[in-house]
Parts: C-alpha cells; sequence; structure tokens
C-alpha cells in the first residue's frame, strides 16, 4: 500500500486525486494537510511514502502587482514549498511531487504567432508568480538525492467541473452567445482527471525528474467553445472572417492574448511510460457535463 500526504487541504486538484486514490481498493491511503495551521511542522510526515504539494497561491493578477503580493507569492509559492519538502525530507519522505506551472515559460504568444517548449526551452516568467514556481523548481532540486526523489509537474491549463482561471470564461461564452469569431491557434490543456490519473502513476512508479503533461490534443479557443455549448445541447456558429477583430483586441487586452494566443508543449515531451490520458477533449466535457 502506498501512503500519500496531500499538502493544501480542499484544493481543487486534491480532491480529484483522492477521488482517484481510493477507486482503487486497498492500494493507497490518503491525508490532507493544511499548511495554514501552525504547528503543521510536527504532522507525523515520516508514516506517507509520497507528498504531493498543492498548496499555494494561483495567479490572478493582471498589470502591475503590489510588492506585498510579489513578497507573498515568494512567501508561500517558493519558502513555503522549499520548508515542506525539507521537512519531508527529514522525516524519511522518499518521493515529493511539486505542482509548477507552464507560466514558468512565459505567456501565450501573440495571436497567430507559434510557440511551443520542451524540456530544452529556456524559462522565461513574465510576472512573479511564474517566477516564484521557478524559484521554487530550483529549491527542490537541490534537496534531490538517491532518497528523495523529486516530481516536478509543469501543468498547463487544467480544466474541469468547477475549475477556476481561464476555463469557466469560455463557458460563459459558450453559455451566453449563438456565435463567436473563429480564431486559429493550439493551447496545452490538461482535463483535471487526466492530470491526477499521471500523478498516480508517478507515485506508483515513484519517478523523478520534471513533466509536462497535456491532453493528447491540443485546444483550438474558438472550437473548445463551440464544443463546450454542443455538449451542453446548445447550437453554437463559429463565424470565419473576424479574427482580425480579435487580434487588434488582444494588442490592448492582454486577456485576449491569453485566451487565443498559441501555448503548447510537444507532444513527444508528454509521452510517459504509462498511457495517463483516460478523457479525450471531448470525451472530457461528455464526463463534465453529465
Amino acid at each position: 500500500m502506498k501512503r500519500v500526504l496531500i499538502t493544501g487541504k480542499n484544493s481543487y486538484i486534491g480532491h480529484y486525486l483522492i477521488d482517484n486514490l481510493l477507486s482503487h481498493k486497498d492500494l493507497y491511503e490518503v491525508d490532507e494537510l493544511d499548511l495554514k495551521e501552525s504547528g503543521w511542522e510536527e504532522f507525523p510526515f515520516s508514516k506517507y511514502d509520497a507528498v504531493y504539494h498543492v498548496a499555494g497561491i494561483a495567479h490572478s493578477d493582471y498589470g502591475k502587482i503590489s510588492k506585498e503580493k510579489e513578497e507573498l507569492y515568494k512567501r508561500v509559492n517558493t519558502d513555503l514549498t522549499i520548508k515542506c519538502a525539507l521537512v519531508a525530507k527529514k522525516a524519511g519522505v522518499k518521493q515529493f511531487i511539486f505542482m509548477s506551472s507552464a507560466i514558468v515559460f512565459g505567456g501565450p504568444s501573440k495571436i497567430g504567432k507559434p510557440n511551443i517548449f520542451d524540456l530544452s526551452s529556456p524559462t522565461n516568467p513574465e510576472n512573479c508568480y511564474g517566477q516564484s514556481k521557478l524559484d521554487a523548481e530550483n529549491g527542490l532540486r537541490e534537496l534531490e538525492d538517491d532518497n528523495f526523489k523529486v516530481c516536478i509537474i509543469r501543468s498547463p491549463m487544467v480544466y474541469g467541473k468547477d475549475s477556476k482561471g481561464n476555463f469557466p470564461s469560455l463557458e460563459k461564452i459558450a453559455n451566453k452567445l449563438p456565435c463567436f469569431p473563429y480564431i486559429k491557434n493550439e493551447r496545452s490543456v490538461i482535463y483535471v482527471k487526466n492530470l491526477v490519473e499521471f500523478v498516480r502513476l508517478l507515485i506508483d512508479n515513484s519517478d523523478s525528474g520534471t513533466f509536462m503533461p497535456q491532453n493528447k490534443e491540443y485546444m483550438n479557443t474558438s472550437l473548445m467553445i463551440k464544443l463546450i455549448a454542443n455538449t451542453k445541447g446548445k447550437k453554437f456558429r463559429l463565424i470565419k472572417g473576424f479574427g482580425w477583430l480579435i487580434k487588434l483586441t488582444s494588442l490592448i487586452l492582454r486577456k485576449s492574448r491569453k485566451a487565443f494566443g498559441n501555448m503548447t508543449y510537444s507532444k513527444e515531451v508528454s509521452k510517459y511510460k504509462n498511457d495517463y490520458c483516460l478523457y479525450s477533449l471531448e470525451e472530457s466535457l461528455k464526463d463534465m457535463y453529465k
């Protein structure tokens, strides 16, 4: 039996991982730990084989960020991560899995410009959130040795039922509008149930390294909006010829570039020794809205 500790109580991804692990009867024992509570360092980490660290502050800022918020990102996303790993290592935990982000590479490209990454791509965070994740990665690698394996997951956009981030914006468009401009783009994304299956396999394989998982298909933002609407039983049209309007908007609004720019992982870099993509893009939406 593998014993797993999730640091970040009641987290979105942690909730799905618990469901995944407990669906494999008698193979896993899983607990959560709230790092906001004082005295968490005294928690008995020694009983666990793996720690899945999802505690952190998500990126929700656009434009100029205050010095106080910048320091908060560093304190929680970097310093707390490394401290947790140190405590786990000292207690004899064998594997530490950290949720990083594609944002360590920067943001999406300008609309129409290719933008593809693999493990050899240089990191280039464009904000303090991305830097806090990258600094945590670097600190964790310094702790790794033969008895303490570190997994870094540079996740692209995670979506699923009641997810946060960019996906709810796509749902709103699909729900409220009958049509939308077609913009040609490609984005790496991962369905939350595919992601937690990947995490489960990392735990099973006692693996280490830097990983860039994604769905087998890239997402086109416009087609995703249409697919959401169609999955909900709504007719929806994509209109060609208005891409210029979105491109123009993206020069002014960063959110527009974030939604319709290109940002992909190479397909090769996302391959793993086990198949973790239980759901295709279309199947994931049917699963969400069933």
